[in-house]
């Protein structure tokens, strides 16, 4: 899958896999979801976007990040 500018773009399915970020952070893929709502913002404030979430492989703190913006490596 790519997004609109023809860039790959990460799935569920490379869930498991080595990728790296825009900001140049390398992780493990643990999810992509499309429904994800922040639950720190009120129940009016949220809105559903779609975040990959990465894992770093030494272990640590996880992040998120867009999905455009994650590619394999």
């Amino acid at each position: 899958m790519c997004c609109c500018d023809g860039t790959p773009m990460v799935t569920d399915k490379d869930v498991g896999q080595r990728v790296k970020d825009s900001a140049g952070r390398v992780g493990i893929l643990r999810a992509v979801l499309t429904d994800w709502e922040d639950p720190a913002k009120l129940p009016p404030d949220r809105r559903k976007q779609t975040l990959a979430f990465l894992w770093p492989e030494g272990g640590g703190r996880e992040w998120t990040a867009p999905p455009r913006a994650v590619e394999r490596i």
